[in-house]
């Protein structure tokens, strides 16, 4: 069953899922931990910028094996830190809620043991690891094969249901603590964190139309999709940007755009000329200020080509998403930690 799960995945996607420890509350404590884990993390999500999708949780009712559990997936692109932000995320957010056990896969299966694979026990396999790595209470947790020694295991033998699993766990958890050497690779990988963050950014200066400047600082996690729109262009988004509808050449002024490192890359290695159509022209190469307004070009392209793809929303459809109770605990809690001074 995980196999099939895993095999869907996309190549550059990271799932997560957290489960009600056994006995701890099912649903109705899933339920309230969705809401309790974006209000506690709502300043750290709010200030990170993601290269295609952002964490996100969602609650998932039991199907088949898989009890009910809150999880998401989400696609990192070409920016592998946004898998080891989610896995520092989740070992907190079980941490902080001591009720949930979590397991993290991607499309290479056990991602965090390929991270620790020159200390693994002998027994642990890709055929036999399914539902055996969990977080749980902030530690990296591996169930064994079974009690008996490792000589006498069937090495082929399947994992455990993650129901199995979390019984275990819920009952168990301090013999199944993942040995040290293999904690210490894993959280060595996510050591730094948060302020790893503000060191992932990178800063520089972009000559843009007063539009985009107003757009970036009320939502500046929005150039992630822009730089992406301008990555993966095609010649059918370029007929957009023959004459710039929304985002005229006039009225640019001179702003300092926050990337990340990942996205700065992409814009500045993309060689790209203009159409002449668009009015967007750059000054000689020699000049002072080129950067700026070569990264400000692109920058723009990739806006007018979103604009381009996005279908009209009603306003009410728009006060309605912005009414909604998870929303305003969210603003709220920025608003407390004073986020937005």
């Amino acid at each position: 069953m995980e196999g099939l799960g895993r095999a869907a995945l996309a190549e550059d996607a990271v799932r997560y899922r957290l489960f009600a420890a056994a006995g701890a509350g099912g649903e109705a404590l899933l339920r309230r931990c969705t809401e309790a884990i974006v209000v506690r993390f709502a300043p750290l999500l709010a200030a990170y910028i993601w290269q295609r999708q952002p964490f996100r949780l969602r609650y998932v009712p039991p199907r088949g094996e898989t009890p009910a559990h809150v999880g998401g997936t989400t696609l990192f692109g070409d920016n592998v830190e946004d898998e080891w932000f989610i896995v520092y995320l989740i070992r907190e957010i079980t941490r902080e809620f001591p009720g949930l056990a979590a397991r993290i896969d991607d499309n290479d299966g056990e991602f965090l043991l390929i991270e620790a694979a020159d200390f693994l026990p002998k027994w642990l396999n890709p055929e036999n690891s399914d539902n055996r790595v969990f977080f749980y209470k902030g530690e990296l947790h591996i169930i064994p094969l079974s009690e008996t020694d490792e000589q006498e295991c069937d090495l082929s033998a399947a994992g455990p249901t993650i129901a199995q699993a979390l019984t275990l766990l819920a009952n168990r958890s301090e013999e199944f603590l993942a040995a040290e050497p293999i904690r210490t690779a894993v959280y060595k990988r996510i050591s730094g964190y948060p302020e790893k963050i503000q060191a992932s950014f990178h800063r520089a200066h972009c000559y843009l139309p007063a539009g985009i400047v107003a757009v970036l600082r009320q939502r500046p996690s929005l150039v992630a999709a822009a730089v992406q729109a301008f990555y993966l262009r095609d010649p059918v988004d370029l007929r957009a940007c023959r004459s710039f509808h929304t985002f005229p050449p006039d009225g640019r002024v001179m702003a300092v755009v926050t990337f990340t490192k990942c996205l700065y890359a992409q814009l500045v290695q993309q060689k790209f000329v203009p159409d002449r159509r668009s009015g967007y022209t750059l000054p000689p190469p020699s000049h002072s200020q080129y950067k700026a307004y070569e990264l400000g070009m692109k920058l723009a392209h990739g806006f007018e080509i979103l604009c381009s793809k996005c279908s009209k929303v009603s306003p009410d459809s728009k006060r309605s998403a912005l009414r909604s109770p998870l929303w305003e605990r969210f603003l709220s809690s920025l608003k407390e930690k004073n986020y937005f001074k």
